[in-house]
């Protein structure tokens, strides 16, 4: 069954066509790829499905529905979740606040609630709980109290990794989670990215440059070029694309 699948959907800014009738489909549970050389569209075909920008045409399914032109948090709600290539954390908060913030539905936020300790204390004591088991099985655990803005750039991407997973998505868009990231710790990334899926049963869909890396983890691999979806496989048929060796390593 497809969790996402994008009919001809086209974004254009003035007159340049971002993204030009893609057409694509991500079973649930698959770990997908998205490549292309740069300006070739990727970013903004997640920002689209995310709903950071309306399309101008196409269709886009989650999970069986249409979502396309939906606000972002609606959206979210529905159980899309995106991360961004530069990590989009509150910098001058702790490790731990970070995390809790995506939490749905905290009873504590409601101005009619919040005086009454006692009826949102509880739910808050359990979201804590799970914050430092997210942050535990991402290795952060020891820097919980620490403030974003003092981890290292990998360290970053792993939390905003984390805070994405708690607000509970069935599906998460991860744009080159690994950029800027030392090797050793790239590969760590992507095999947190597969425990997920393994663990929790989420789908993904990743942009990502590392195709060294990215090969090692996923079921499928779209190529965009020019807004347009040029070439789909597995990792093996794509590395052996002639068109897709031209494109992208200008073979």
């Amino acid at each position: 069954m497809a969790m996402l699948e994008l009919q001809e959907l086209c974004k254009s800014f003035g007159g340049l066509m971002a993204v030009a009738g893609a057409t694509l489909r991500v079973e649930q549970g698959q770990i997908v790829g998205l490549i292309g050389p740069n300006g070739s569209g990727k970013s903004t075909l997640l920002s689209t499905v995310a709903g950071q920008y309306r399309p101008d045409a196409g269709h886009i399914m989650l999970d069986g529905q249409e979502i396309g032109g939906l606000a972002p948090e609606k959206i979210f709600r529905r159980g899309l979740a995106r991360s961004y290539q530069d990590p989009s954390l509150f910098f001058r908060m702790g490790v731990l606040d970070n995390v809790l913030l995506a939490a749905k539905d905290q009873v504590g936020e409601r101005p009619i609630v919040a005086p009454w300790h006692r009826r949102w204390w509880p739910q808050e004591r359990r979201l804590a709980e799970r914050a430092v088991t997210v942050l535990n099985d991402l290795k952060l655990l020891g820097r919980r109290d620490a403030m974003a803005a003092d981890l290292s750039g990998g360290q970053m991407k792993l939390l905003e990794l984390g805070r994405t997973v708690m607000g509970e998505p069935t599906m998460m868009l991860l744009d080159e989670p690994t950029a800027g990231v030392a090797p050793a710790l790239a590969y760590a990334i992507f095999e947190e990215i597969e425990r997920l899926r393994r663990e929790n049963g989420l789908t993904f869909l990743i942009v990502e440059h590392r195709l060294e890396i990215l090969f090692d983890f996923v079921d499928w691999i779209y190529v965009m070029h020019m807004g347009k979806v040029i070439a789909q496989g597995k990792p093996d048929q794509i590395a052996a694309d002639p068109l897709v060796r031209e494109v992208y390593f200008g073979e």
